[in-house]
């Protein structure tokens, strides 16, 4: 696998989709008012904005200086894990949104442990770039079955 290869198109598809979640929530204004709605809204647009952060990280540091990525992905898993825990205690009881934010938090732990101790990550024959991209591609997963719950149901307008 060429990491920083990798790591370009998988940022850049990130900050895409981060642009485009801007696009659908700009053409819902109610979603703002609500504030149930609104934590939702700011989760998606921080399960695409994080793993695309930490895209970029990993291109600047790459395997020629680690700590740097290493760095990086640890503080903003850790930022992503505190977000998504928060959103989890107010999932309100459905199942889905439990089992979607329970999954993003185990990721988000899971990659700052690898950023923080990368030996981890050698019995699974990885290096721990790698551990760490089969974990961001799921986070984006997860991403986009959050937009698909969401736009398939408390995000569509109440018909009479």
């Amino acid at each position: 696998m060429d990491v920083s290869t990798f790591y370009a198109l998988f940022s850049a598809t990130c900050f895409t989709l981060v642009g485009l979640w801007w696009n659908v929530v700009q053409g819902h204004h109610d979603w703002m008012r609500d504030p149930a709605l609104r934590r939702v809204v700011g989760g998606i647009y921080l399960s695409f904005l994080l793993p695309a952060l930490m895209g970029l990280f990993a291109q600047v540091g790459g395997t020629e200086q680690p700590q740097i990525w290493r760095a990086a992905f640890v503080v903003l898993a850790l930022i992503g894990c505190a977000c998504t825990l928060r959103l989890l205690a107010r999932s309100g009881g459905d199942r889905f949104l439990t089992w979607q934010q329970a999954g993003a938090t185990l990721l988000y732990a899971l990659i700052a442990v690898v950023g923080a101790a990368p030996e981890l990550a050698g019995p699974l024959g990885l290096g721990p770039i790698q551990a760490e991209a089969l974990m961001l591609i799921g986070l984006i997963v997860l991403g986009h079955a959050l937009v698909w719950r969401f736009m398939a149901g408390e995000g569509r307008p109440v018909e009479d």
